[in-house]
């Protein structure tokens, strides 16, 4: 792990520091109160409460906010995968979901595919592009799928 890969594990997994970041880069992730619970180069998992502010009228997580830590799972995960190597700009390309169960419970999102990403990162030339779809799996504290989701990032290496 780099240096600045350290670096940004650390504040990410700090509550504190990940609370100011997310209010002024991702506000609804404060709204929402997503939490990273755990960070490493090989996955991430990132928990999302069942409350009035992440709950729509049928008494179940907001779609969007379901979405937002899924997102935050993939996202996080691919920042730490490109810390300390290089400049790269990152964008998601394609967004798809499956919903499997109620979410009326806390959420766990999980994406595992830490070093699949390591591997296209450190395979990628200045001016190069990439392409990944990561699978957030969302699950309930039982340990049932309640949603899965596929984010596509697309990177490119800059000079």
């Amino acid at each position: 792990m780099t240096k600045e890969a350290e670096q940004y594990l650390s504040r990410m997994m700090n509550p504190f520091i990940f609370w100011w970041a997310m209010l002024f880069k991702l506000p609804s992730a404060v709204f929402w109160r997503l939490k990273i619970k755990s960070l490493s180069l090989e996955k991430c998992e990132v928990s999302i409460p069942f409350f009035w502010r992440s709950q729509n009228p049928f008494q179940s997580i907001y779609f969007a906010a379901l979405a937002g830590a899924a997102e935050l799972s993939t996202g996080a995960l691919c920042q730490l995968g490109m810390a300390g190597k290089g400049k790269f700009s990152m964008l998601v390309v394609d967004f798809r979901a499956e919903y499997h169960k109620k979410a009326n419970q806390k959420i766990i999102f999980t994406c595992d595919q830490g070093t699949e990403l390591t591997h296209l990162i450190d395979s990628l030339q200045p001016q190069d592009t990439g392409s990944l779809t990561m699978v957030s799996t969302g699950r309930n504290p039982q340990g049932d799928i309640v949603a899965k989701f596929y984010v596509t990032w697309s990177f490119k290496r800059k000079a």
